[in-house]
């Protein structure tokens, strides 16, 4: 199936669109129950989990949006949870001209990269803190939001890459 181009301009309005779309529904979507289980649940949870998997001394605990261990109490709040690169991540998957396998399979695995991106950044951000509070400004400001812009950028080059593959590969010959 051939797909018609899309010009630069028209992938750029179309971005802008669906992330202005998405955001506001993050935005209509605060204080939900939605938002409560992917913070809670979805993330301080799952940190949790990981931080007694992996040092099960500390004994951290979920209350709520924190994660409270003697030494540390780290709060995952709005934006925290992912969704300020995830955001971006699925409304430039949507408005680059994919077909429609590659943009569900590069949704779905968009989303489970950045929620293992985000916990990483968690898990940093909760150790960072127990050692050294400098580093966490350090860490939280500067060093974990480029690392995770590079990261999703990275995972958007490799779905543009897989869809430039599958499209020469379909190509048939002019000559025979």
């Amino acid at each position: 199936m051939i797909r018609a181009p899309r010009s630069p301009a028209a992938i750029a309005g179309l971005f802008v669109l669906f992330y202005v779309c998405l955001q506001g529904l993050v935005i209509a979507g605060h204080g939900s129950a939605l938002e409560r289980w992917i913070i809670e649940d979805v993330n301080v949870r799952t940190s949790v989990a990981i931080i007694n998997w992996l040092t099960p001394r500390i004994g951290a605990l979920a209350q709520g949006n924190h994660i409270a261990a003697p030494g540390a109490t780290l709060s995952v709040r709005n934006g925290c949870e992912g969704t300020e690169i995830l955001l971006p991540l699925w409304a430039a998957l949507l408005a680059c001209p994919f077909s429609q396998r590659i943009r569900v399979v590069g949704l779905l695995l968009g989303t489970v990269w950045v929620f293992v991106l985000n916990q990483a950044r968690i898990l940093a951000l909760f150790y960072a803190f127990r050692a050294d509070p400098v580093l966490f400004g350090q860490l939280h400001g500067y060093i974990a939001p480029l690392l995770l812009i590079f990261a999703v950028l990275a995972f958007f080059l490799g779905v543009l890459k897989w869809d430039r593959r599958r499209s020469l590969s379909s190509a048939s010959p002019l000559f025979v």
